[in-house]
This record gives C-alpha cells, structure tokens and sequence, in this order.
C-alpha cells in the first residue's frame, strides 16, 4: 500500500488503524460480514459514500488481504467482494464497536439502518440471558427480498442471509418498521409486521434486543 498513510507506531493497535482505520474502511466491512456483495450492492448499503472513495477503500482493503474479489457460482455468475479469512477475524471487532456505540447518542439526522447494519445491530444487542427460552430455536426475518436465518445459541446470535427451513416462526417487514418496533416505542399492533408460525415466540424473538441504558 505504496503512499497511504501510517501512524509509524509499532503498537498492534496503531497497525491494525493502518489497515482499516481510513474513514468508511470498517463500514465497508461490516457491509461483507454477511456474505459476498457486489459493488452496487455495497453502494446501497452506503449511500453517503461516493464511488471514486469506496473504490479505493476497496482497492486498499484488497492490497491488506482483509477483501478480495470473486465470482459467484452460475446462474448468478456476478463479481462480488467477500471478507478473507483475515477480514472475518474483524466481527468481534465490529460488534464490539457497535456495542460501545450504542451508547452514543443518535445523529441529529440519523436515517433508517441498511438490513445489513440492522442483522448485526441485532447481533450486537442480543440479550443471552432474555433468550434462554428460545436456545437454539430458528427463526426466519423477511426484510423486503432479503431473508435471513436468525438463531439465539450460548455463543450469541447466530445470523445467516437465506431462508430458514425449520424457522419455529416468520416476521415479514420492512427494515425501517422493524426498528421502529425494537428500539423506537412502536406498538407491534399498529406495524405494518406479519408474523407466521408461533406468535408468542415470535413476540417473545423481537424482546431479545434492548438499548443499553
């Protein structure tokens, strides 16, 4: 990474800020815990990131080994990025910061999360102790066209994007709706919100998630 720009300090902190600190370097990742992406798709999960500085983010996090370029499998056959095995290492680091952020208070003129933001907001907040009841249960959210596979386990929640074929229960919504619902006073009644399966678990799923006082 000829020219970008270092701390020069030998601390592991310093070197790894060499590596992901740049402005939207992280947020580029947390767009790719989830699964591959094309580049369209992470200027979705972006929008405030124009295309010339998200394609250097990714040029650099390439150059670093933390993201590399693939093709998805035919049909598909799209070119998308994915995490290296060195870029998956960063979740702990992501969902910490997440944690400690969300303490913070909201932006003046804070938007709706992405969905992907959203699934590891869920990760980041999940409450073992709420959810001992439902261990190991699966659940399914429908997002728009997204789905994922939601399962509360002893390690934490576990996410997968696509459908999840034992889910004891479905929650079909919109990403913004759903947040209104977690963290934001919205009666479950009175949301656009369908739910399918068991009601009282799935009523009992979406209690898993509280703010940090």
């Amino acid at each position: 990474m000829v020219g970008k720009r270092t701390y020069g300090d030998p601390c592991g902190i310093a070197r790894a800020l060499d590596v992901v600190g740049e402005r939207w370097a992280l947020l580029v990742v947390r767009e790719l815990l989830l699964g591959p992406k094309r580049f369209t798709d992470l200027r979705t999960g972006l929008p405030h990131v124009g295309p010339d500085v998200l394609s250097q983010r990714l040029r650099e996090l390439e150059e670093a080994g933390v993201v590399r370029r693939s093709t998805l499998a035919p049909p598909a056959g799209s070119r998308v990025y994915e995490l290296t095995e060195r870029g998956k290492e960063l979740e702990p680091v992501i969902l910490g910061l997440g944690r400690w952020g969300s303490r913070a208070p909201f932006p003046a003129e804070s938007g709706e999360l992405g969905v992907d933001a959203l699934m590891l907001a869920l990760k980041t907040l999940f409450d073992p102790v709420r959810a001992d009841p439902l261990m190991e249960t699966s659940f399914e959210l429908q997002l728009g066209d997204q789905r994922f596979e939601v399962r509360p386990t002893d390690e934490g929640l576990a996410v997968e994007r696509g459908p999840a074929p034992y889910a004891i229960a479905t929650i079909a919504t919109d990403a913004g709706t759903l947040q209104q619902v977690l963290w934001h006073g919205r009666r479950l009644r009175d949301a656009p919100l369908a739910i399918a399966g068991d009601r009282g678990a799935a009523e009992r799923f979406l209690t898993l998630f509280p703010l940090p006082e």
